[in-house]
């Protein structure tokens, strides 16, 4: 099930006094933040016209029109900029939103069901896939093709390799 909501960034700190703010975006282009016309917060409560101004570091610096001390930039971190879906470009064969994988079931390669999609990070080094294992734990793995050899949105499942490092490998070993 698709959402009808893209999050497109998130506003994670404040820049200055005049109240800019720090954006992680999560688009591949960053300049596409902008694109699209105005954004909401999740509910679509609040509306915000964006001007990117700058860097800092690896986040967007953005000028929000209404917004022009620190104290209203500081109430809004932790605020995610959506965009309807409606708006954005079709999808060429083998892309998908990050939101499209969440709830996903994942399965092995024999189709048994190991969990779902709980969410998707990148910290910096490549994406990560948490899934919500059917024991309730929740695992980490690399978003490659080598650990999900298949995606398929339309029948809700993803096929995951879970490859066992060479030190996993050793401990066992060394305990038999």
């Amino acid at each position: 099930m698709t959402e009808r909501k893209i999050c497109l960034g998130a506003i994670v700190g404040v820049h200055g006094i005049k109240g800019e703010v720090k954006v992680k975006s999560f688009t591949s282009d960053e300049k596409n933040l902008t694109k699209y016309g105005c954004l909401s917060d999740k509910d679509g409560n609040k509306f915000f016209n964006l001007k990117i101004n700058g860097h800092s570091k690896e986040l967007l610096r953005v000028k929000i029109e209404g917004v022009d001390d620190r104290n209203q930039a500081e109430s809004l971190i932790g605020t995610g900029l959506y965009i309807e879906r409606s708006l954005l470009p079709e999808l060429e064969e083998e892309e998908f939103y990050h939101a499209d994988l969440i709830g996903l079931k994942a399965l092995d390669a024999k189709g048994t069901e190991l969990g779902v999609v709980n969410a998707l990070y990148n910290f910096g080094a490549g994406d990560l896939l948490e899934l919500k294992m059917v024991n309730n734990s929740l695992e980490m793995l690399p978003f490659t093709k080598e650990y999900v050899p298949v995606i398929n949105i339309k029948d809700g499942f993803i096929i995951v390799e879970m490859v066992h490092y060479a030190a996993e490998e050793e401990e066992k070993s060394i305990e038999s």
